[in-house]
């Protein structure tokens, strides 16, 4: 058993939706894919998506990103809640899932997020230019320390481990030092809207070896204290740091 990772595929872009659906259909078949967020906000489009990979995988792992929680193209009369229950009933009608998953002595275990401002308050700058502000929409009182916590909670009920490798994952970043020096400084007012610190104290009390996580669009694989943080974005196709191929990050 092999398993994969990728985020951030975005097939809202027709360039996109076509990789996924040329992969191969028997090349995978005992393999698991981690899918750390960020497949489309359009609902259909995320069935279409998850239906080919699940028929190409073992098992499809996967957690929603942000834009699977925005109401600015469909769903306007919900709140970004409303839709995230939407996106469980997709993941679970197309076979997918966004349970921890066991099997051969491997534990892959998903963890739910959203920022908290843990790696800095955002800007004027920021709140008037990054798109959650204007397409997701909260239940009245929640600010994003709340949305947060709740989707945090969700990850207490994730702690049956049963293999002796533990894999995690997420859609936010679990540390901001996972974004590298060479981030120019003009580009660094985003990092409050990239994660949460509550993400890495959950892995390690899970007793993480491995740690995929999408959101910034920027592949990396760094060890820190013990970890390997692995992010493989697709990106969007103007975007060419971004490999734009499977991962195979353990096999066993």
């Amino acid at each position: 058993m092999r398993v994969f990772a990728l985020s951030d595929i975005h097939i809202d872009y027709s360039a996109n939706a076509m990789w996924i659906a040329n992969l191969s259909i028997a090349e995978y078949k005992d393999d698991v894919l981690i899918l750390a967020g960020d497949v489309t906000d359009i609902q259909k489009l995320l069935d279409w998506g998850l239906s080919i990979l699940t028929k190409r995988f073992k098992k499809v792992l996967f957690v929603p990103g942000n834009h699977e929680l925005w109401v600015m193209r469909e769903n306007r009369e919900q709140n970004s809640l409303q839709k995230f229950d939407d996106v469980c009933a997709v993941v679970e009608s197309t076979g997918a899932s966004m349970q921890a998953f066991h099997e051969r002595g491997v534990s892959i275990i998903p963890l739910l997020g959203w920022y908290d401002y843990s790696f800095g308050e955002p800007s004027e700058e920021l709140r008037a230019v990054w798109m959650d502000y204007h397409s997701c929409r909260w239940p009245t009182g929640f600010a994003d320390r709340d949305i947060a916590a709740h989707f945090a909670a969700f990850n207490d009920e994730q702690s049956s481990i049963a293999g002796g490798k533990v894999i995690t994952f997420s859609h936010f970043l679990p540390r901001i030092d996972l974004m590298p020096e060479f981030i120019p400084s003009a580009q660094r007012f985003l990092y409050p809207v990239l994660g949460s610190v509550h993400l890495e104290r959950q892995l390690r009390r899970l007793n993480s070896g491995i740690h995929v996580y999408g959101h910034s669009h920027v592949n990396r694989q760094v060890e820190i204290d013990g970890v390997l943080y692995i992010n493989n974005a697709f990106g969007y196709p103007t975007e060419t740091r971004t490999l734009k191929q499977l991962m195979c990050i353990y096999e066993g």
